[in-house]
């Protein structure tokens, strides 16, 4: 789904849930290539004009969200949890990190957070980014999971600002491309999990967005 159509669709439904007319619902989706600025970003990071990315075929964006500049492509698997967290913002993120970790540890995989550096890590290579913006006492925006991302695409920026450290993928560290909706499905059990249960869009909404 390209990024501003999944984008407008978070917001709306955050408001929707910000209101009590819609349940706490997590959003998967893939996006092709977009570089995306957070509320840290100042375009330091960007290791090229805004102007030569679209030549490349990235769109840019600045959001809401927390955090510098990352990158979105496909095969990377991006979460969008739109939950009411209220003040609990820092327990949000612990929560979210806890999911990746225990979707890691499903292929063998030790990972791990630190408080130091944001995200999901094995090793100096992160695994997985989050960036999160609250209104309202919801969350939007999220995590994004590297399953069979191209990781040469991370070369173009300086990824989260962090220039001593690396990016990795589930691919990369097993050895062999990875089903993504098997990836789906352990990051679905596991955010049941931590969370509780999460909603399922019905066969109406799938069909409205994809119209």
């Amino acid at each position: 789904m390209p990024y501003k159509e999944a984008w407008d669709y978070q917001r709306a439904l955050h408001a929707r849930v910000a209101r009590g007319e819609a349940p706490p619902t997590l959003l998967l989706v893939e996006h092709p290539r977009v570089i995306t600025l957070g509320r840290k970003a100042t375009g330091e990071n960007l290791l090229f004009p805004e102007a030569w990315y679209k030549k490349q075929g990235f769109e840019v964006f600045w959001v809401e969200r927390g955090g510098d500049v990352t990158y979105h492509g496909p095969g990377q698997l991006v979460g969008y949890p739109i939950f009411p967290v209220e003040r609990r913002v820092r327990d949000f993120l612990r929560k979210l990190e806890a999911v990746i970790i225990r979707v890691a540890k499903s292929y063998g995989i030790e990972a791990y957070a630190t408080p130091g550096y944001a995200g999901v890590w094995v090793g100096d290579e992160k695994l997985a980014a989050f960036g999160v913006a609250v209104k309202e006492g919801v969350a939007l925006h999220g995590f994004a999971l590297n399953v069979n991302t191209n990781l040469e695409d991370f070369g173009l920026i300086i990824p989260c600002g962090l220039r001593d450290k690396g990016v990795t993928s589930l691919e990369k560290l097993l050895g062999r491309p990875l089903d993504m909706n098997e990836v789906k499905a352990r990051v679905v059990r596991a955010m049941k999990e931590v969370f509780g249960e999460v909603r399922r869009a019905g066969p109406e909404e799938k069909a409205s967005r994809a119209g």
